[in-house]
């Protein structure tokens, strides 16, 4: 499967009409797989709470755009703050098992491949800070 630009675009164009601003580009066969593997197409104003994956580590490349990483401890004090951005070099962050973390989008047409042990499980109430 070719991976391009126009791929990009098209997930970017579904995270635009998405009330949510985000649409994922799944390239696992299915929410069971042991690896969930996907691009992230997020635009500006969409809503990533602080949250963990106590059962996995997660890693994000940033393939376009911006976002900045936010690394909080159980008290929502902010610990790191990082800007990706593949023009400034820093490209990705890797989440370790079980940290607190939050994405904010900085520039449209942001796309993220992201990585982490599947299956998929979505957050549980103790997984997301309030």
């Amino acid at each position: 499967m070719l991976i391009n630009q126009e791929l990009l675009d098209q997930v970017t164009d579904q995270a635009k009409q998405n009330p949510r601003l985000r649409m994922n580009y799944n390239l696992h066969e299915s929410l069971d797989a042991k690896a969930q593997r996907l691009f992230n197409a997020m635009e500006p104003g969409t809503v990533i709470p602080i949250h963990r994956h106590p059962h996995t580590a997660e890693t994000y490349i940033v393939v376009r755009g911006s976002v900045k990483i936010l690394i909080y401890d159980k008290n929502k004090n902010i610990l790191e703050t990082v800007i990706l951005n593949p023009e400034n070099g820093n490209i990705g962050y890797h989440f370790p098992k079980g940290s607190w973390h939050s994405v904010e989008i900085l520039e449209s047409g942001t796309v993220i491949f992201e990585v982490k042990d599947g299956p998929y499980t979505p957050f549980a109430q103790d997984d997301v800070l309030k």
